[in-house]
């Protein structure tokens, strides 16, 4: 569906951070954004569920092998496809994490870095959150992703809500659009991840 903006690189030279934009904001209602990559050994990404927020994220996920990368929109009940090809020299889905490697992973888990910009029409907020993401294919380590983040305003109404896969890059970094005329109202975060851990986080005008 040529509705569906989707950018991402021709080549991935990182197979562990490959960036991916997607805007699907010109469909009415859009109920959720499903992110996948066909070839990889786990395919799915992430779903996204904009209840209250511009049906458009930014993310970066591993990538195993060159492979098609789509992104499924579900909008008045029908779905609409977008995708592209995306060449790679691959192996990103079956490395260890840098910080498994170093060691250190630990005393940052969970620790979130961000910024919010606002106009009159959104709030966008764009952040790091430090996690080894794990995806459970490299022996001796276990799965260990962040499972769900969840937005809300001061008033605690949901904004958004995404599910992240093993997929999901080593310290995500995600960015999301949100429908508030309130530029001062603060947003906040909550998720966990497969093991229990909670985090949360606030984003600030």
């Amino acid at each position: 569906d040529e509705r569906i903006k989707l950018i991402a690189p021709d080549f991935a030279e990182d197979p562990m951070n490959v960036p991916v934009a997607i805007d699907a904001s010109a469909l009415d209602n859009v109920e959720q954004m499903v992110v996948f990559a066909d070839f990889n050994p786990i395919p799915l990404i992430a779903k996204y569920y904009p209840t209250n927020a511009k049906a458009s994220l930014s993310l970066r996920f591993k990538i195993q092998q060159a492979s098609p990368v789509r992104v499924a929109v579900l909008s008045k009940g029908v779905w609409h496809v977008a995708g592209l090809w995306v060449n790679s020299g691959g192996g990103g889905c079956t490395v260890a994490s840098v910080g498994r490697l170093v060691g250190d992973w630990a005393d940052y888990l969970g620790n979130t870095y961000g910024k919010r910009w606002s106009n009159k029409e959104t709030n966008r907020i764009r952040f790091l959150i430090h996690h080894p993401m794990d995806t459970g294919l490299v022996p001796g380590i276990p799965a260990f992703y962040i499972e769900d983040l969840d937005f809300s305003d001061s008033q605690g109404k949901e904004l958004a809500r995404i599910e992240l896969y093993e997929p999901i890059n080593e310290n995500p970094v995600l960015s999301f659009d949100f429908n508030q005329a309130d530029g001062s109202s603060t947003i906040y975060m909550t998720g966990s991840d497969n093991n229990g851990n909670e985090f949360e986080a606030s984003f600030v005008q």
